[in-house]
């Protein structure tokens, strides 16, 4: 495998982890706060930049910022989410441009971003987007929340129990859906990607080639408004470069 691809095989992994944890954060997070004027929603936005690291073994370092919602009827939809999230983005775009002002994501202006990296290296480069959401096929994260604070069922689960959800989407045409469970059988890690992340094990089909067509309504409304948001940055942030 050529070195580039072993790059991107890594960058693939460390998406994986970053996923994973800010995923896990997210759920303890709105589990303490549930219930309170400062809830959290089910649903955030992650954004993945590279910027030189020539000491780290692979010469990049991934810098990850995100947004989480506060509890909201509007915030409980995901595919809206999006979808709304994509036009203030095109307006922040279009407003900028229209006064000779650089827009970036992470501000100073219209900043998208509440929380993780907020500042970024020099020369950092937009890798891909993705959404951390605590609704699974457990069920939904208000149903389960609730769940948890049932003191008659003798089989309560606490949120350590709790699965969550990652979709991601990076420049090189990857799709990643990772499915954090605090109860997987070792070695099943929950991840289904379009290609790679192991770059010495080469197979001649992969069967999650067509990922973002698969699975139920919202999952495939999910994929479809996650890449108008990841083309819509991808086409300001990398102007030429195709997402």
């Amino acid at each position: 495998m050529s070195t580039d691809a072993r790059w991107w095989a890594d960058l693939r992994q460390q998406v994986v982890f970053r996923g994973k944890r800010l995923n896990t954060g997210h759920m303890f997070e709105a589990d303490q706060r549930y219930g309170q004027r400062d809830a959290l929603g089910p649903h955030g936005v992650m954004l993945f930049f590279v910027s030189e690291a020539p000491a780290q073994p692979h010469g990049y370092q991934l810098h990850t910022a995100y947004r989480l919602w506060l509890a909201s009827p509007e915030s409980q939809h995901l595919p809206r989410l999006l979808a709304d999230l994509t036009d203030v983005v095109g307006d922040s775009i279009t407003r900028a441009g229209a006064t000779g002002r650089p827009w970036h994501p992470l501000g100073p202006h219209g900043s998208m971003v509440n929380g993780g990296d907020m500042t970024l290296p020099e020369g950092a480069v937009y890798v891909g987007v993705g959404v951390t959401t605590l609704d699974s096929d457990q069920g939904r994260w208000q149903q389960l929340a609730r769940t948890l604070r049932q003191p008659d069922d003798h089989r309560r689960r606490s949120v350590f129990d709790l699965k969550g959800q990652c979709f991601v989407l990076l420049t090189d045409g990857t799709a990643l859906h990772i499915d954090r469970d605090p109860h997987a059988p070792i070695g099943a890690d929950g991840v289904r990607s379009t290609k790679p992340l192991d770059p010495d094990r080469i197979t001649h089909h992969n069967p999650h080639e067509h990922l973002t067509d698969q699975g139920d309504t919202v999952t495939r409304d999910t994929w479809t408004q996650l890449t108008r948001l990841h083309h819509t940055l991808a086409g300001h942030l990398l102007p030429g470069r195709p997402a």
